[in-house]
């Protein structure tokens, strides 16, 4: 492997560490990496959602097992979002369109992993409108198709936010919902084109060994909070970088 790809891996391997401590998939911090290192649009999305569905499905076995999930909130947004995710794998936006929009996500994610990292919702509501689940689902599987990222980014907060779940709960639900997204996104992918770097297989490793770890740890106790700034920075970074090589 050539340095660049070392580098990539080791960073792949820290954010599925990290990433699946939460249940999440860990794709906007593969972008991140891949942003950092200068990978081409066409070779990152793809890319991201195959690493993310080795590390979502380690995590959702994980937090299953523990009985960390709640199938009544999760099958109303796999339900709209499966099929919105592969819808948004099939389109593909150019350069100039998706640079912005992952780095976008990734500023929002950056700001996202600052709140998570000292967020704990102190009590649970009811479960709401079944529409509104409906409808939220369908919006972030398309979203996550189009990007790359599972989705798990945006459902998190939106079930801290309105205090839907306990917070390994969410982990859980989080996880199996970017398992599924996932999945449609990258078969929306190879429908339309496909682009995987020799050096996947590398990647796949290092992602299914730190989802293993992350997902460990995370099903046990929750992230540590200085761990997750310190994950936001680099989110930061890497978000601006797609901002300003428009």
């Amino acid at each position: 492997m050539q340095t660049e790809d070392v580098i990539l891996t080791a960073f792949i391997f820290v954010a599925a560490l990290l990433y699946s401590s939460v249940g999440h998939g860990g794709a906007s911090g593969y972008l991140a990496a891949m942003a950092l290192v200068g990978l081409s649009p066409e070779v990152m999305r793809p890319s991201a959602l195959a690493l993310n569905i080795l590390v979502s499905l380690v995590a959702t076995v994980k937090y299953v097992r523990i009985g960390a999930f709640s199938w009544r909130l999760f099958w109303p947004f796999a339900l709209t979002s499966t099929p919105l995710a592969f819808v948004g794998g099939a389109m593909t936006l150019p350069g100039h369109v998706y640079q912005p929009v992952v780095g976008a996500v990734l500023l929002y994610s950056a700001w996202r992993s600052f709140v998570w990292a000292r967020s704990a919702p102190a009590s649970i509501n009811a479960r709401p409108h079944l529409a509104v689940l409906l409808t939220a689902g369908a919006g972030l599987g398309f979203l996550s198709g189009l990007t790359g990222v599972g989705g798990g980014i945006f459902l998190s907060p939106l079930l801290l936010l309105f205090r839907w779940a306990e917070i390994k709960v969410i982990s859980g639900i989080a996880a199996a919902f970017i398992l599924v997204n996932s999945v449609a996104g990258l078969m929306g992918v190879i429908g339309s084109s496909l682009t995987l770097p020799a050096a996947l297989p590398y990647w796949a490793i290092a992602a299914l060994v730190g989802g293993l770890l992350g997902a460990e740890f995370g099903s046990r106790r929750f992230g540590n909070p200085i761990i997750k700034r310190l994950l936001a920075v680099v989110l930061l970074i890497a978000g601006a970088k797609m901002i300003a090589m428009i």
